[in-house]
């Protein structure tokens, strides 16, 4: 008796350690990954400005489940009057509705230190964010809105 009693409590030990439970992703797991900026709108009183992220320059924003990081340049190489070249990141906090940077390096140093939440949205392999950019001391507010296609 005592024996199949241990053999009973090892089969169901073995059964319960190797049980994995099926979890579907949620929302806040599908925004983790690289994603390719393609379009950013900023709308700031009655002007909205429009950048094609496509064409001439690129920029990749890069989330983990604590951390994010973006980085963007010219496609020449630095050579011609298009050069450019932007980096930044910091801490982040992902929730099922809500995206918000916590901006600590970039190389617009004035920019640290800048929180900025934003909504967001996943539909396939499409994200956007959507969220109000305000630096008082540099006189910025305006709304910012970004397409953003997920890299393979």
């Amino acid at each position: 008796m005592k024996k199949i009693f241990l053999a009973c409590s090892f089969i169901y030990l073995g059964a319960s350690c190797n049980s994995e439970k099926e979890s579907k992703p949620t929302k806040q797991h599908e925004i983790i990954g690289t994603w390719r900026l393609l379009t950013g709108v900023t709308v700031e009183n009655k002007d909205t400005t429009l950048v094609d992220y496509t064409k001439g320059q690129e920029l990749i924003k890069i989330i983990t489940p604590t951390h994010f990081s973006f980085l963007r340049h010219d496609l020449n190489n630095g050579k011609d009057s298009t050069a450019t070249f932007v980096a930044g990141g910091g801490k982040a906090k992902i929730t099922s509705d809500k995206y918000t940077e916590y901006l600590e390096y970039c190389n617009y140093r004035d920019w640290e230190g800048g929180t900025f939440e934003f909504d967001y949205s996943i539909k396939n392999d499409t994200l956007i964010i959507k969220g109000i950019e305000k630096i008082e001391k540099l006189g910025v507010n305006h709304l910012n809105i970004e397409t953003y296609i997920k890299e393979k």
